[in-house]
């Protein structure tokens, strides 16, 4: 499996990750980079997801409703709660472009629990996680405690420069609830300024898979099972937006053996 996902064009369609193309059986990841006017459409199929205006505007319609033009940010790093819409499985979306505008595209299999519905920037709010240098922001787009969805947990998290995030390491690839949930994720990773990079290890605790990458603006990163730490150098910021999915919407998770004295110390 290749974990390390360049973007496949400039424009249009740049990221398109699929279940089958990751080799995995839930999360799925588009990404669309459009100018004003331009359009993107789709059929749900058997999935749901969730559409994220991750920077500019756009008109939303789906499943028969129109949401009209939404849109808070023109730049992700400008730390406004994103515009959201929940799709269900069994319909259609379509978005045009009323600036230029990056729109995620978050999906996994659908269970028709819930309607299509604006789930941002309302009741979204940007709150602190960490201390120190493990310091990072978060908006919790659809989190379990937000029942907006059957199968997805999507999450923004910003990184402040020169520090680490989802750290300590932790894994959640073990479908042994309520101790752990099998949870596959993608990374959406941007950086301030464009021209740095950030950095990210997966690995496992018997050592079959270690990989660390960095990551450049744009970059996706696929984590299969074991702990996915991230980083960012000192003089650039670090975005991702997160998506995963599994057998059960909880999020539940072990640190690694090694590293979880500083949980246990900073949560105290």
């Amino acid at each position: 499996m290749r974990l390390l996902r360049k973007p496949v064009a400039e424009r249009g369609k740049v990221h398109d990750i699929s279940p089958e193309d990751a080799g995995w059986d839930h999360v799925g990841f588009g990404l669309y980079k459009l100018a004003a006017g331009e359009r993107a459409a789709e059929a749900t199929g058997s999935r749901e997801v969730i559409l994220v205006l991750v920077e500019g505007r756009a008109r939303i319609r789906a499943a028969g409703r129109d949401f009209g033009e939404l849109g808070t940010r023109m730049s992700v790093f400008e730390r406004l709660p994103p515009a959201c819409v929940y799709v269900p499985d069994g319909a259609d979306w379509q978005a045009e472009a009323t600036t230029e505008c990056v729109l995620a595209v978050c999906s996994a299999p659908g269970r028709g629990s819930h309607e299509a519905a604006q789930i941002g920037p309302e009741g979204i709010e940007l709150v602190p996680r960490g201390t120190g240098a493990n310091t990072r922001y978060i908006h919790n787009i659809a989190m379990e405690d937000r029942d907006v969805a059957g199968s997805l947990l999507v999450t923004e998290v910003y990184t402040p420069d020169g520090n680490w995030s989802s750290y300590p390491p932790h894994r959640h690839d073990e479908d042994d609830f309520p101790r752990m949930t099998y949870l596959e994720e993608t990374y959406y990773h941007r950086i301030n300024p464009a021209r740095g990079f950030g950095i990210q290890r997966v690995f496992t605790e018997d050592g079959s898979l270690d990989e660390t990458m960095a990551v450049s603006d744009g970059d996706v990163v696929l984590v299969p099972r074991g702990h996915h730490p991230c980083g960012v150098p000192y003089g650039y910021e670090m975005y991702y937006l997160n998506v995963m999915a599994g057998p059960r919407r909880n999020w539940r998770f072990q640190n690694h053996p090694d590293h979880d004295w500083i949980f246990q110390r900073d949560k105290n």
